[in-house]
Protein backbone atom coordinates (compact mmCIF):
# COMPACT_ATOMS: atom_id res chain seq x y z
CA UNK A 1 0.00 0.00 0.00
CA UNK A 2 1.57 3.43 -1.05
CA UNK A 3 2.21 6.63 1.31
CA UNK A 4 -0.83 8.28 -0.52
CA UNK A 5 -2.90 5.84 -0.60
CA UNK A 6 -2.30 4.98 3.21
CA UNK A 7 -2.96 8.73 3.61
CA UNK A 8 -6.17 8.60 2.16
CA UNK A 9 -9.66 9.29 4.49
CA UNK A 10 -13.04 7.98 3.60
CA UNK A 11 -15.65 9.00 6.61
CA UNK A 12 -18.28 9.51 4.31
CA UNK A 13 -20.50 6.13 3.06
CA UNK A 14 -19.46 5.83 -0.62
CA UNK A 15 -21.86 6.33 -2.91
CA UNK A 16 -21.87 2.84 -3.94
CA UNK A 17 -24.62 0.83 -2.26
CA UNK A 18 -26.19 -2.63 -3.10
CA UNK A 19 -29.30 -3.32 -4.68
CA UNK A 20 -31.12 -4.53 -1.17
CA UNK A 21 -31.94 -8.00 -3.59
CA UNK A 22 -29.05 -8.41 -4.93
CA UNK A 23 -25.38 -9.33 -4.20
CA UNK A 24 -22.91 -7.46 -2.38
CA UNK A 25 -19.52 -7.38 -3.81
CA UNK A 26 -17.77 -8.42 -0.13
CA UNK A 27 -18.53 -10.36 2.73
CA UNK A 28 -15.72 -10.15 5.56
CA UNK A 29 -16.24 -12.56 8.40
CA UNK A 30 -14.26 -11.50 11.60
CA UNK A 31 -14.26 -7.84 12.99
CA UNK A 32 -10.79 -8.12 14.35
CA UNK A 33 -7.64 -6.04 13.42
CA UNK A 34 -7.32 -7.60 10.18
CA UNK A 35 -11.41 -7.52 9.57
CA UNK A 36 -12.03 -3.95 10.36
CA UNK A 37 -9.04 -3.48 8.08
CA UNK A 38 -10.30 -4.83 5.33
CA UNK A 39 -13.98 -3.78 5.80
CA UNK A 40 -11.92 -0.09 5.62
CA UNK A 41 -10.50 -0.72 2.31
CA UNK A 42 -13.54 -2.43 0.93
CA UNK A 43 -15.48 1.18 2.02
CA UNK A 44 -12.74 3.47 0.52
CA UNK A 45 -13.14 1.76 -2.72
CA UNK A 46 -16.47 1.76 -3.23
CA UNK A 47 -17.53 -1.32 -2.62
CA UNK A 48 -20.43 -2.64 -0.96
CA UNK A 49 -19.68 -4.82 2.09
CA UNK A 50 -20.71 -6.44 5.41
CA UNK A 51 -18.74 -7.84 8.00
CA UNK A 52 -20.02 -10.82 10.37
CA UNK A 53 -19.10 -10.97 13.86
CA UNK A 54 -19.62 -13.89 16.03
CA UNK A 55 -19.57 -11.64 19.25
CA UNK A 56 -20.99 -8.83 20.01
CA UNK A 57 -18.54 -6.20 19.75
CA UNK A 58 -15.27 -5.30 18.00
CA UNK A 59 -11.57 -6.26 18.63
CA UNK A 60 -11.11 -9.96 17.44
CA UNK A 61 -9.15 -11.73 19.98
CA UNK A 62 -9.41 -8.59 21.92
CA UNK A 63 -13.01 -8.43 22.42
CA UNK A 64 -13.01 -12.32 23.52
CA UNK A 65 -9.57 -12.34 25.87
CA UNK A 66 -10.93 -10.21 28.71
CA UNK A 67 -9.33 -12.31 31.60
CA UNK A 68 -7.49 -10.09 34.32
CA UNK A 69 -4.27 -8.38 33.21
CA UNK A 70 -5.12 -9.49 29.84
CA UNK A 71 -2.68 -7.11 27.21
CA UNK A 72 -0.65 -6.87 24.26
CA UNK A 73 3.08 -8.09 24.31
CA UNK A 74 3.61 -6.48 21.40
CA UNK A 75 4.32 -2.13 21.89
CA UNK A 76 0.69 -1.03 21.09
CA UNK A 77 1.74 1.56 18.57
CA UNK A 78 3.61 -1.32 16.74
CA UNK A 79 -0.17 -3.10 16.74
CA UNK A 80 -2.26 -0.52 15.50
CA UNK A 81 -3.20 0.71 12.36
CA UNK A 82 -1.12 2.67 10.10
CA UNK A 83 -3.34 4.16 7.15
CA UNK A 84 -4.05 7.23 8.30
CA UNK A 85 -1.86 9.52 9.99
CA UNK A 86 -4.70 11.62 11.58
CA UNK A 87 -6.00 8.49 13.84
CA UNK A 88 -2.43 7.90 14.55
CA UNK A 89 -2.53 11.78 16.33
CA UNK A 90 -5.45 11.56 17.76
CA UNK A 91 -4.81 8.43 19.91
CA UNK A 92 -2.67 7.96 22.67
CA UNK A 93 -1.73 4.47 24.26
CA UNK A 94 -0.77 4.83 27.58
CA UNK A 95 1.88 2.03 27.76
CA UNK A 96 3.98 0.45 25.95
CA UNK A 97 1.97 -2.45 26.62
CA UNK A 98 -1.62 -1.80 26.87
CA UNK A 99 -4.34 -3.90 28.55
CA UNK A 100 -7.31 -5.66 27.00
CA UNK A 101 -10.42 -2.36 28.04
CA UNK A 102 -7.63 -0.11 26.20
CA UNK A 103 -7.38 -2.12 23.66
CA UNK A 104 -10.77 -2.77 22.80
CA UNK A 105 -11.94 0.69 23.27
CA UNK A 106 -9.09 1.51 20.30
CA UNK A 107 -11.01 -0.52 17.59
CA UNK A 108 -14.09 0.92 19.19
CA UNK A 109 -13.13 4.40 18.29
CA UNK A 110 -11.77 3.28 15.10
CA UNK A 111 -14.79 1.62 13.75
CA UNK A 112 -16.80 4.52 15.03
CA UNK A 113 -14.09 6.95 13.42
CA UNK A 114 -14.52 5.85 9.49
CA UNK A 115 -18.24 5.18 10.23
CA UNK A 116 -17.92 1.08 9.76
CA UNK A 117 -20.22 -0.38 12.76
CA UNK A 118 -23.48 0.48 10.43
CA UNK A 119 -21.61 -2.22 7.55
CA UNK A 120 -21.45 -4.89 10.83
CA UNK A 121 -23.62 -7.37 12.15
CA UNK A 122 -23.06 -8.72 15.49
CA UNK A 123 -23.68 -11.78 16.96
CA UNK A 124 -23.30 -13.96 13.56
CA UNK A 125 -21.24 -16.40 13.80
CA UNK A 126 -21.24 -17.86 10.63
CA UNK A 127 -22.06 -21.52 10.01
CA UNK A 128 -21.90 -22.04 6.03
CA UNK A 129 -20.15 -20.39 2.85
CA UNK A 130 -20.84 -22.70 -0.18
CA UNK A 131 -20.25 -21.20 -3.88
CA UNK A 132 -22.48 -21.22 -6.95
CA UNK A 133 -20.16 -21.99 -9.69
CA UNK A 134 -22.57 -21.07 -12.63
CA UNK A 135 -23.38 -17.62 -10.51
CA UNK A 136 -19.95 -16.83 -9.61
CA UNK A 137 -21.56 -16.10 -5.84
CA UNK A 138 -21.06 -17.07 -2.37
CA UNK A 139 -24.00 -17.77 0.06
CA UNK A 140 -23.14 -16.95 3.47
CA UNK A 141 -25.19 -18.27 6.41
CA UNK A 142 -25.07 -17.54 10.19
CA UNK A 143 -26.19 -18.59 13.40
CA UNK A 144 -28.76 -15.74 13.98
CA UNK A 145 -30.38 -16.33 10.82
CA UNK A 146 -28.67 -13.56 8.54
CA UNK A 147 -28.26 -15.22 4.71
CA UNK A 148 -25.87 -13.14 2.14
CA UNK A 149 -25.01 -13.30 -1.60
CA UNK A 150 -21.72 -12.36 -2.13
CA UNK A 151 -19.49 -12.23 -4.97
CA UNK A 152 -16.31 -12.07 -2.48
CA UNK A 153 -15.89 -14.04 0.48
CA UNK A 154 -13.01 -12.69 3.19
CA UNK A 155 -12.72 -14.86 6.07
CA UNK A 156 -10.45 -12.88 9.07
CA UNK A 157 -11.12 -14.82 11.61
CA UNK A 158 -7.52 -14.97 13.03
CA UNK A 159 -5.49 -18.20 14.12
CA UNK A 160 -6.12 -17.50 18.06
CA UNK A 161 -9.72 -17.78 17.36
CA UNK A 162 -10.96 -21.22 18.19
CA UNK A 163 -10.46 -22.32 22.01
CA UNK A 164 -9.13 -25.95 22.84
CA UNK A 165 -10.13 -27.79 25.92
CA UNK A 166 -8.50 -31.09 26.68
CA UNK A 167 -11.23 -33.94 27.03
CA UNK A 168 -10.41 -34.72 30.82
CA UNK A 169 -12.40 -37.46 32.34
CA UNK A 170 -15.16 -35.56 34.69
CA UNK A 171 -14.94 -31.93 33.41
CA UNK A 172 -18.45 -31.97 32.35
CA UNK A 173 -19.96 -33.01 36.04
CA UNK A 174 -17.98 -29.91 37.69
CA UNK A 175 -20.08 -28.07 39.74
CA UNK A 176 -18.14 -24.77 40.03
CA UNK A 177 -17.30 -22.13 37.49
CA UNK A 178 -14.96 -23.13 34.04
CA UNK A 179 -13.71 -20.26 32.11
CA UNK A 180 -11.16 -20.47 28.64
CA UNK A 181 -8.93 -17.67 28.98
CA UNK A 182 -10.60 -16.81 25.31
CA UNK A 183 -13.99 -16.71 25.96
CA UNK A 184 -13.54 -14.55 29.35
CA UNK A 185 -16.79 -13.56 31.37
CA UNK A 186 -17.57 -9.98 30.66
CA UNK A 187 -18.81 -9.77 34.39
CA UNK A 188 -15.57 -9.54 36.28
CA UNK A 189 -15.11 -13.23 37.65
CA UNK A 190 -14.53 -13.02 41.23
CA UNK A 191 -11.63 -14.72 43.14
CA UNK A 192 -12.11 -13.45 46.47
CA UNK A 193 -11.52 -16.62 48.89
CA UNK A 194 -11.85 -19.35 46.31
CA UNK A 195 -9.61 -22.29 45.59
CA UNK A 196 -8.81 -21.60 41.96
CA UNK A 197 -6.99 -24.13 39.47
CA UNK A 198 -5.16 -22.67 36.51
CA UNK A 199 -4.92 -25.48 33.49
CA UNK A 200 -2.46 -24.15 31.24
CA UNK A 201 1.03 -22.03 31.53
CA UNK A 202 1.54 -19.77 28.32
CA UNK A 203 1.07 -15.98 27.72
CA UNK A 204 -2.48 -16.42 29.01
CA UNK A 205 -1.51 -18.48 32.07
CA UNK A 206 1.50 -16.39 32.98
CA UNK A 207 -0.50 -13.25 33.44
CA UNK A 208 -3.02 -14.35 35.37
CA UNK A 209 -0.86 -16.13 37.96
CA UNK A 210 0.23 -12.64 39.64
CA UNK A 211 -3.11 -11.10 38.91
CA UNK A 212 -5.02 -13.11 41.18
CA UNK A 213 -2.65 -14.59 43.75
CA UNK A 214 -3.43 -12.19 46.28
CA UNK A 215 -7.05 -12.74 45.90
CA UNK A 216 -7.80 -16.47 46.07
CA UNK A 217 -7.93 -18.55 48.89
CA UNK A 218 -5.45 -20.87 46.51
CA UNK A 219 -4.65 -21.03 43.35
CA UNK A 220 -3.03 -24.51 41.63
CA UNK A 221 -0.88 -24.19 38.40
CA UNK A 222 -1.25 -26.94 36.49
CA UNK A 223 1.96 -27.05 33.88
CA UNK A 224 2.35 -29.30 30.85
CA UNK A 225 5.61 -27.61 30.41
CA UNK A 226 7.51 -24.83 31.37
CA UNK A 227 8.30 -22.36 29.26
CA UNK A 228 10.87 -19.80 29.01
CA UNK A 229 8.97 -16.51 31.14
CA UNK A 230 11.34 -13.34 30.88
CA UNK A 231 10.05 -9.94 31.88
CA UNK A 232 7.48 -7.65 29.98
CA UNK A 233 8.98 -4.88 31.62
CA UNK A 234 6.24 -2.72 31.11
CA UNK A 235 6.18 0.72 31.87
CA UNK A 236 3.66 4.15 30.57
CA UNK A 237 4.35 5.95 27.95
CA UNK A 238 5.57 9.39 29.11
CA UNK A 239 4.65 12.77 27.40
CA UNK A 240 7.60 13.45 25.21
CA UNK A 241 7.77 9.72 24.45
CA UNK A 242 3.94 10.45 23.05
CA UNK A 243 5.42 13.64 21.04
CA UNK A 244 8.00 11.80 19.43
CA UNK A 245 5.51 9.02 18.06
CA UNK A 246 3.13 11.60 16.68
CA UNK A 247 5.84 13.74 15.32
CA UNK A 248 7.56 11.01 13.64
CA UNK A 249 4.60 8.93 11.71
CA UNK A 250 6.33 8.56 8.76
CA UNK A 251 9.33 6.78 9.64
CA UNK A 252 7.36 5.04 11.75
CA UNK A 253 5.01 3.61 9.24
CA UNK A 254 7.29 3.24 6.59
CA UNK A 255 9.92 1.25 8.84
CA UNK A 256 7.01 -1.34 10.38
CA UNK A 257 5.70 -1.49 6.37
CA UNK A 258 8.87 -3.00 6.20
CA UNK A 259 10.43 -4.70 9.12
CA UNK A 260 11.12 -8.54 9.25
CA UNK A 261 9.61 -8.47 13.11
CA UNK A 262 6.77 -6.32 12.37
CA UNK A 263 8.36 -4.29 15.28
CA UNK A 264 10.37 -1.21 15.45
CA UNK A 265 13.40 -3.08 16.59
CA UNK A 266 17.01 -3.17 15.47
CA UNK A 267 18.52 -6.07 14.44
CA UNK A 268 21.50 -7.10 16.19
CA UNK A 269 24.37 -7.76 13.93
CA UNK A 270 26.75 -9.01 16.13
CA UNK A 271 27.20 -13.13 16.94
CA UNK A 272 27.33 -14.06 20.17
CA UNK A 273 30.22 -16.29 18.75
CA UNK A 274 32.67 -13.26 18.40
CA UNK A 275 32.09 -11.38 21.36
CA UNK A 276 34.30 -12.74 24.93
CA UNK A 277 32.22 -15.05 27.65
CA UNK A 278 32.45 -12.29 30.01
CA UNK A 279 30.74 -9.56 27.71
CA UNK A 280 28.31 -11.53 26.83
CA UNK A 281 26.77 -12.23 30.55
CA UNK A 282 26.86 -8.62 30.53
CA UNK A 283 24.61 -8.47 27.11
CA UNK A 284 22.23 -10.86 28.38
CA UNK A 285 21.60 -9.24 31.77
CA UNK A 286 20.49 -5.80 29.61
CA UNK A 287 18.56 -8.11 27.36
CA UNK A 288 16.40 -9.42 30.06
CA UNK A 289 15.82 -6.04 31.79
CA UNK A 290 14.91 -5.10 28.15
CA UNK A 291 10.97 -4.85 26.60
CA UNK A 292 9.12 -7.72 25.26
CA UNK A 293 10.25 -9.13 22.08
CA UNK A 294 13.20 -7.88 21.84
CA UNK A 295 14.63 -10.34 23.80
CA UNK A 296 14.26 -12.19 20.69
CA UNK A 297 14.51 -9.75 17.83
CA UNK A 298 17.60 -7.76 19.18
CA UNK A 299 19.53 -10.24 20.89
CA UNK A 300 22.87 -12.04 18.94
CA UNK A 301 22.40 -12.68 15.51
CA UNK A 302 23.45 -16.37 16.10
CA UNK A 303 21.11 -16.63 19.67
CA UNK A 304 18.40 -18.88 17.86
CA UNK A 305 20.78 -20.91 15.47
CA UNK A 306 24.25 -21.45 17.85
CA UNK A 307 23.48 -23.98 19.91
CA UNK A 308 25.98 -23.25 22.73
CA UNK A 309 24.85 -19.36 22.51
CA UNK A 310 21.57 -20.65 23.25
CA UNK A 311 22.08 -23.01 25.96
CA UNK A 312 24.13 -20.32 27.60
CA UNK A 313 21.61 -17.43 27.54
CA UNK A 314 19.22 -20.42 28.68
CA UNK A 315 21.89 -21.22 32.19
CA UNK A 316 21.41 -17.25 32.41
CA UNK A 317 17.48 -17.49 32.53
CA UNK A 318 17.70 -20.81 34.48
CA UNK A 319 19.71 -18.66 37.39
CA UNK A 320 17.47 -16.34 37.27
CA UNK A 321 14.57 -18.21 38.23
CA UNK A 322 16.12 -20.03 41.04
CA UNK A 323 16.81 -16.65 42.32
CA UNK A 324 13.40 -15.11 42.06
CA UNK A 325 11.92 -18.27 43.20
CA UNK A 326 12.58 -19.84 46.99
CA UNK A 327 11.63 -22.85 46.58
CA UNK A 328 14.74 -24.93 44.76
CA UNK A 329 11.63 -27.98 43.71
CA UNK A 330 9.13 -25.51 42.43
CA UNK A 331 12.02 -23.47 40.36
CA UNK A 332 13.54 -26.73 38.66
CA UNK A 333 9.94 -27.71 37.47
CA UNK A 334 9.65 -23.91 36.37
CA UNK A 335 13.16 -24.24 34.24
CA UNK A 336 12.48 -26.22 30.64
CA UNK A 337 14.27 -29.13 29.88
CA UNK A 338 13.14 -30.02 26.65
CA UNK A 339 13.69 -26.90 24.46
CA UNK A 340 15.48 -23.95 24.15
CA UNK A 341 14.50 -20.31 23.79
CA UNK A 342 12.50 -20.00 21.07
CA UNK A 343 11.45 -23.83 20.76
CA UNK A 344 7.98 -22.38 21.91
CA UNK A 345 6.82 -19.20 21.62
CA UNK A 346 8.05 -17.41 23.72
CA UNK A 347 5.50 -15.75 27.14
CA UNK A 348 6.08 -12.48 28.44
CA UNK A 349 5.42 -12.00 32.32
CA UNK A 350 4.98 -9.80 35.35
CA UNK A 351 5.64 -10.77 38.58
CA UNK A 352 5.33 -14.25 37.46
CA UNK A 353 7.89 -16.36 38.87
CA UNK A 354 8.08 -14.12 42.10
CA UNK A 355 3.76 -15.22 42.63
CA UNK A 356 5.36 -19.02 43.80
CA UNK A 357 6.84 -17.44 46.62
CA UNK A 358 3.25 -16.62 47.82
CA UNK A 359 1.75 -19.24 50.12
CA UNK A 360 -1.42 -19.79 48.54
CA UNK A 361 0.20 -20.62 44.97
CA UNK A 362 1.33 -23.99 44.22
CA UNK A 363 2.83 -25.69 40.87
CA UNK A 364 1.52 -29.23 39.98
CA UNK A 365 4.12 -30.87 36.89
CA UNK A 366 1.39 -32.72 34.73
CA UNK A 367 4.10 -34.99 33.61
CA UNK A 368 5.24 -36.33 36.93
CA UNK A 369 1.76 -35.43 38.61
CA UNK A 370 -1.05 -36.01 35.64
CA UNK A 371 -4.43 -35.10 36.08
CA UNK A 372 -6.96 -38.30 36.68
CA UNK A 373 -10.56 -36.74 36.64
CA UNK A 374 -12.50 -33.90 37.50
CA UNK A 375 -15.13 -34.39 39.91
CA UNK A 376 -17.83 -32.03 41.05
CA UNK A 377 -15.64 -30.31 43.73
CA UNK A 378 -12.14 -30.87 42.70
CA UNK A 379 -9.45 -31.73 40.31
CA UNK A 380 -7.71 -35.42 41.30
CA UNK A 381 -4.31 -36.61 40.89
CA UNK A 382 -2.04 -39.30 41.66
CA UNK A 383 -1.57 -37.19 45.27
CA UNK A 384 -5.39 -36.72 45.82
CA UNK A 385 -7.93 -33.85 45.10
CA UNK A 386 -7.40 -31.01 45.09
CA UNK A 387 -10.78 -28.98 46.27
CA UNK A 388 -11.35 -26.39 43.47
CA UNK A 389 -14.25 -23.46 42.73
CA UNK A 390 -13.23 -22.49 39.72
CA UNK A 391 -11.46 -23.97 36.43
CA UNK A 392 -9.61 -21.33 34.22
CA UNK A 393 -8.42 -23.01 30.67
CA UNK A 394 -5.36 -21.94 30.14
CA UNK A 395 -5.26 -24.48 27.02
CA UNK A 396 -4.53 -22.63 23.70
CA UNK A 397 -6.10 -22.89 20.63
CA UNK A 398 -6.73 -24.40 17.40
CA UNK A 399 -4.11 -22.67 15.71
CA UNK A 400 -3.89 -21.64 11.94
CA UNK A 401 -6.99 -23.76 10.01
CA UNK A 402 -9.16 -24.00 13.59
CA UNK A 403 -11.46 -21.05 12.73
CA UNK A 404 -11.17 -21.58 8.85
CA UNK A 405 -12.24 -25.25 9.09
CA UNK A 406 -15.52 -24.34 11.09
CA UNK A 407 -17.27 -21.59 8.46
CA UNK A 408 -18.85 -24.60 6.75
CA UNK A 409 -17.15 -23.40 3.61
CA UNK A 410 -17.56 -25.48 0.46
CA UNK A 411 -15.86 -24.61 -3.20
CA UNK A 412 -15.30 -26.58 -6.77
CA UNK A 413 -17.93 -29.59 -6.77
CA UNK A 414 -18.96 -29.02 -3.48
CA UNK A 415 -15.98 -29.58 -1.72
CA UNK A 416 -15.35 -28.92 1.78
CA UNK A 417 -12.47 -26.95 2.55
CA UNK A 418 -11.59 -28.89 6.05
CA UNK A 419 -11.61 -32.21 4.15
CA UNK A 420 -9.28 -30.26 1.60
CA UNK A 421 -6.65 -29.15 4.31
CA UNK A 422 -7.32 -32.56 6.31
CA UNK A 423 -3.77 -33.13 5.73
CA UNK A 424 -2.52 -29.53 6.46
CA UNK A 425 -3.69 -26.27 4.39
CA UNK A 426 -2.39 -25.65 1.23
CA UNK A 427 -2.11 -21.70 0.55
CA UNK A 428 -1.42 -19.38 -1.92
CA UNK A 429 0.73 -16.32 -0.20
CA UNK A 430 -0.93 -17.34 2.72
CA UNK A 431 -4.33 -15.68 1.69
CA UNK A 432 -5.95 -18.23 -0.86
CA UNK A 433 -6.15 -22.08 -1.57
CA UNK A 434 -6.84 -23.76 -5.30
CA UNK A 435 -10.55 -24.66 -5.68
CA UNK A 436 -12.05 -21.89 -3.62
CA UNK A 437 -12.74 -18.85 -5.92
CA UNK A 438 -13.25 -15.91 -4.71
CA UNK A 439 -12.59 -16.69 -1.16
CA UNK A 440 -9.46 -15.06 0.11
CA UNK A 441 -8.45 -15.95 4.25
CA UNK A 442 -5.70 -13.05 5.37
CA UNK A 443 -3.90 -13.48 8.67
CA UNK A 444 -4.70 -17.25 8.52
CA UNK A 445 -2.55 -20.06 7.98
CA UNK A 446 1.06 -19.91 6.05
CA UNK A 447 1.12 -15.51 6.83
CA UNK A 448 3.16 -14.72 10.22
CA UNK A 449 6.25 -15.28 11.78
CA UNK A 450 6.12 -11.85 13.86
CA UNK A 451 4.03 -9.23 14.60
CA UNK A 452 0.66 -10.35 13.22
CA UNK A 453 -1.50 -7.50 12.49
CA UNK A 454 1.67 -5.91 9.85
CA UNK A 455 1.77 -9.13 8.30
CA UNK A 456 -1.90 -9.83 8.23
CA UNK A 457 -1.94 -5.94 6.98
CA UNK A 458 0.21 -6.81 3.90
CA UNK A 459 -2.13 -9.40 3.11
CA UNK A 460 -5.12 -7.57 3.02
CA UNK A 461 -4.05 -4.97 1.10
CA UNK A 462 -2.89 -7.50 -1.46
CA UNK A 463 -6.57 -9.20 -0.99
CA UNK A 464 -7.89 -5.46 -1.93
CA UNK A 465 -5.67 -5.35 -5.11
CA UNK A 466 -6.52 -8.28 -6.35
CA UNK A 467 -10.71 -7.69 -6.29
CA UNK A 468 -9.86 -4.28 -7.43
CA UNK A 469 -7.89 -5.78 -10.63
CA UNK A 470 -10.62 -7.80 -11.36
CA UNK A 471 -13.15 -5.11 -11.42
CA UNK A 472 -11.06 -2.72 -13.33
CA UNK A 473 -11.23 -5.35 -15.85
CA UNK A 474 -14.68 -6.73 -15.98
CA UNK A 475 -13.77 -10.04 -14.18
CA UNK A 476 -16.00 -11.33 -11.39
CA UNK A 477 -14.52 -15.16 -10.88
CA UNK A 478 -10.84 -15.07 -9.20
CA UNK A 479 -9.36 -18.41 -8.83
CA UNK A 480 -5.48 -19.32 -7.66
CA UNK A 481 -4.06 -21.74 -10.50
CA UNK A 482 -2.57 -25.02 -8.16
CA UNK A 483 0.35 -24.37 -9.18
CA UNK A 484 0.95 -21.02 -7.70
CA UNK A 485 -0.77 -23.31 -4.53
CA UNK A 486 1.64 -25.76 -4.43
CA UNK A 487 4.84 -24.08 -5.04
CA UNK A 488 3.75 -21.49 -2.18
CA UNK A 489 3.15 -24.37 0.29
CA UNK A 490 6.27 -26.42 -0.84
CA UNK A 491 8.38 -23.25 -0.14
CA UNK A 492 6.57 -23.07 3.69
CA UNK A 493 7.41 -27.02 3.75
CA UNK A 494 10.93 -26.31 2.68
CA UNK A 495 11.18 -23.49 5.29
CA UNK A 496 10.63 -25.78 7.65
CA UNK A 497 14.74 -26.22 8.57
CA UNK A 498 14.16 -22.10 9.80
CA UNK A 499 11.75 -22.60 11.82
CA UNK A 500 12.58 -22.27 15.82
CA UNK A 501 9.88 -23.94 16.79
CA UNK A 502 8.77 -27.25 18.03
CA UNK A 503 6.61 -29.36 16.38
CA UNK A 504 4.40 -30.54 19.23
CA UNK A 505 3.87 -26.34 19.08
CA UNK A 506 0.52 -25.32 18.42
CA UNK A 507 2.01 -23.16 15.01
CA UNK A 508 2.03 -27.16 14.21
CA UNK A 509 -1.23 -27.89 15.36
CA UNK A 510 0.15 -30.56 17.99
CA UNK A 511 -1.11 -29.51 20.48
CA UNK A 512 -4.94 -30.61 19.08
CA UNK A 513 -5.71 -34.48 19.25
CA UNK A 514 -6.34 -36.01 15.63
CA UNK A 515 -5.10 -32.80 13.83
CA UNK A 516 -2.49 -33.06 10.81
CA UNK A 517 1.22 -31.71 12.24
CA UNK A 518 1.81 -29.41 9.51
CA UNK A 519 3.39 -26.27 9.36
CA UNK A 520 0.75 -23.10 10.23
CA UNK A 521 3.50 -19.97 9.88
CA UNK A 522 5.42 -18.83 7.66
CA UNK A 523 9.01 -19.62 8.23
CA UNK A 524 10.17 -18.15 5.28
CA UNK A 525 9.70 -14.83 6.63
CA UNK A 526 8.22 -11.32 5.95
CA UNK A 527 10.44 -10.41 3.41
CA UNK A 528 9.92 -13.27 1.24
CA UNK A 529 6.24 -12.91 1.21
CA UNK A 530 6.58 -9.47 0.16
CA UNK A 531 8.82 -10.28 -2.58
CA UNK A 532 6.49 -12.46 -4.39
CA UNK A 533 3.50 -9.80 -3.61
CA UNK A 534 5.54 -7.48 -5.37
CA UNK A 535 6.37 -10.52 -8.31
CA UNK A 536 2.59 -10.93 -8.53
CA UNK A 537 1.65 -7.45 -8.75
CA UNK A 538 4.20 -6.76 -11.35
CA UNK A 539 2.90 -9.74 -13.64
CA UNK A 540 -0.59 -8.42 -13.42
CA UNK A 541 -1.38 -11.68 -10.56
CA UNK A 542 -0.66 -14.15 -12.96
CA UNK A 543 -1.05 -16.52 -10.43
CA UNK A 544 -4.62 -16.03 -10.77
CA UNK A 545 -7.40 -17.16 -13.11
CA UNK A 546 -9.95 -14.35 -13.58
CA UNK A 547 -13.20 -14.43 -15.34
CA UNK A 548 -16.65 -13.87 -15.99
CA UNK A 549 -19.47 -15.61 -14.50
CA UNK A 550 -21.09 -18.31 -17.17
CA UNK A 551 -24.48 -17.33 -15.98
CA UNK A 552 -26.07 -14.81 -15.09
CA UNK A 553 -26.43 -13.93 -11.17
CA UNK A 554 -29.15 -15.54 -10.22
Amino acid sequence: MSGTQQQRQSDQRPDRQPDQDGPLDIVVVGAGVTGIYQLYRAREAGFSARLLEAGSGVGGVWYWNRYPEARFDSESYSYGYLFSKELWEEWEWSEQYAGQPEIERYFNHVVDRFGLRDDITFDARVTSAVFDEEAGLWTVTADNGTTLRTRYLVAATGNLSVPFIPGIEGRDGFRGAQHHTSRWPKTPVDFTGKHVALIGTGSSGVQIVPAIADEVASLTVYQMKADWVTPLNNRPITPDEQASLKGDFERIRDTLATSPSGFLHTLNPVSGSDVPAEERQRFYEKVWNGPGFTKLTEHYRDMTTDPVINAEWCDFMAAKIRTLVKDPGTAEKLIPKDGGYGARRPPFGTGYYEAYNKPAVRLVSLPEEPILRITGDAIETGEGPYPTDIIIWGTGYDFGTGALNRLGVRGHDGRPLKEYWSDGPRTYLGVATAGFPNFFFPGGPHGATGNNPRYAGDQADLVHDIIVHAREHGHTVVAVKPAAETEWTGLMNAADSYSMFQRSSYFYGGNIPGKAVSQLLNPAGRWKLQELIGELRHNDYAAFDFRKPRAPDA
